[in-house]
């Protein structure tokens, strides 16, 4: 009988599963150690800064924005620019790499959209409203919008470009069609116009500083600011603000830019766009 044939004695299967069982039982751990050490070490998703070029009269809402949001999307940090949104705009045309586009209106959002250059349409997210401010503590007797052409008045106001100058333009056509309005009005305040600044915030700084006697800012701006003094519009005479988002298409995180979009335009963020004055669009 060949040695492969002889029977095996009873019981040694036993002994030999016995004897291997500590070290399968080892390999086993091992093994089962090696998978969940992996899977420890495996590397976290990357962290995101997404570049926020946002109005002027923005700054200071998407400082309060920036942190709620980070909270519920821990991998995305927000790094904000501020400035007036048409140069905001001429920056992205050329070639600035932003990745959200949080606009005073909805005309430069729209100039993008219209030459391809964005990742989707423009989303309309807030609403404002124009506020005539004097400083303070002077402001050359100025109890009226009207006032504003009175030879001598200082009128600061923002450049040609600027949306804010657009929806002042508005207004004064509005002021011009009130009874009793004087004729020639906008010319007369065009007169008094003293300086023209490159965005809302810095128009306010003058009339804060004293350096003009009266300029027109969003209602946002003016809201509890104790070093100027809020001179009432006549009804049906003020005009809308509608602020709009885009994602640019120099963006490098279209996805985590896009998803910040389109949670600018809902409730949670209208929440703290409210506390700070703004409206619904």
């Amino acid at each position: 009988m060949r040695s492969a044939d002889r029977p095996r004695p009873a019981g040694l299967s036993l002994v030999l599963a016995l004897a291997f069982a500590p070290a399968l039982a080892a390999a086993t751990t091992a093994c089962s150690s090696g998978v969940a050490t992996l899977a420890a070490d495996e590397p976290t998703a990357a962290p995101v800064e997404l570049a926020a070029f946002v109005a002027a009269s923005l700054r200071d809402t998407f400082d309060a924005l920036a942190p709620v949001y980070e909270s519920t999307h821990p991998r995305v940090r927000l790094v904000v620019t501020a400035d007036a949104s048409n140069v905001l705009r001429a920056q992205i045309e050329a070639g600035a790499a932003a990745d959200v586009f949080a606009s005073a209106d909805s005309a430069n959002p729209q100039r993008l959209v219209d030459a391809g250059s964005t990742v989707g349409p423009a989303s309309l997210f807030a609403a404002n409203e124009l506020a005539l401010v004097t400083p303070a503590t002077s402001g050359a007797g100025i109890q009226d919008v009207f006032d504003l052409g009175r030879p001598g008045v200082r009128v600061v106001a923002a450049g040609p470009d600027v949306p804010i100058s657009g929806y002042v333009a508005r207004l004064i056509q509005n002021l011009q069609a009130q009874p009793g309005a004087q004729p020639g009005l906008s010319d007369a305040i065009d007169a008094n116009v003293v300086s023209r600044e490159d965005n809302v915030r810095a128009v306010l700084a003058k009339i804060e500083l004293g350096e003009g006697d009266a300029a027109f800012v969003y209602a946002t701006d003016a809201r509890g600011d104790p070093r100027v003094r809020v001179v009432p519009i006549p009804p049906g005479v003020n005009v809308r603000a509608a602020y709009a988002a885009v994602v640019p298409g120099s963006t490098t995180h279209p996805v985590e830019a896009s998803a910040f979009v389109e949670w600018l335009s809902g409730p949670d963020a209208a929440a703290i766009l409210g506390d700070h004055g703004f409206q619904s669009p």
